[in-house]
């Protein structure tokens, strides 16, 4: 049974092409790259993020709380319904990450968070987390609410496994076909040539790290994937309803 429960601080940087660039110079020498990145080739991660009808989540995580959470369902690359995908539960609290995520196949874990009834237990899953998993799923109104995909790149440190760096781009949406099944596509999140630098570890950064960030003058940056796209989806819930506002007023002076 794979126990999948990580507490983690993670420290997040955004770089144009130039400044990734030389940050790989950096990192190729001191860690070892991801199983998926031989070459330094990317691979994809998909996810659905699930919400309250009202957005509740992701409006109180953006209110930067102490205590914040959020549920999503993850794959990589485009799954079939019978394929292995990830439900996770994401929380952060007073700056640590603690991700509780259960290996679940995609037609189960479609169930699982339409109906509320727990799944069938198999050998590769962990009770502990099905059952936070099922609290929190009975305790919100939970439907799927956008599609965020990205292509990463991902090293670990030699002889450290709690240190990971991952490099993310390529970030797209959609706030429609909101399946893991129905493909990748979706609009562009960031500007093109943008990557999301992501170090995540439970304990300090090492030394070589910190003084690479103070050489290339690299500084954090609180950037969320999901708040970045509700911002932008709601400046266009507002904008929309500002050129309702304006056709229909323009349509009663015209009368």
């Amino acid at each position: 049974m794979a126990i999948e429960i990580f507490n983690r601080y993670e420290h997040k940087y955004k770089l144009d092409q130039k400044t990734f660039e030389k940050v790989l110079d950096y990192i190729d020498s001191r860690m070892e790259l991801d199983t998926h990145c031989e070459n330094h080739s990317l691979y994809t991660i998909a996810n659905i993020y699930y919400d309250t009808p009202d957005n509740s989540l992701i409006r109180e995580s953006m209110s930067k709380p102490v205590y914040k959470e959020k549920l999503r369902l993850r794959s990589y690359g485009v799954p079939d319904l019978d394929s292995k995908v990830f439900l996770e539960i994401k929380k952060k609290f007073n700056g640590l990450v603690n991700k509780r995520r259960l290996t679940i196949e995609m037609n189960e874990a479609y169930n699982f968070l339409e109906t509320g009834r727990m799944p069938k237990l198999f050998d590769y899953m962990n009770s502990q987390v099905i059952n936070e998993l099922y609290y929190f799923i009975s305790s919100h109104e939970l439907i799927p609410k956008v599609y965020i995909a990205y292509d990463r790149l991902a090293y670990f440190e030699k002889g450290n496994d709690d240190l990971r760096i991952s490099f993310d781009t390529n970030i797209r949406t959609r706030r429609h076909d909101l399946t893991l099944e129905s493909g990748d596509y979706g609009n562009r999140l960031m500007k093109e040539n943008v990557w999301l630098m992501e170090v995540k570890t439970s304990m300090a950064k090492p030394l070589w790290l910190c003084e690479m960030l103070s050489e290339l003058d690299i500084k954090d940056s609180s950037f969320s994937k999901y708040g970045t796209e509700y911002t932008k989806f709601m400046l266009k819930q507002k904008q929309k309803n500002i050129d309702k506002k304006y056709a229909f007023n323009k349509n009663i002076q015209a009368v």
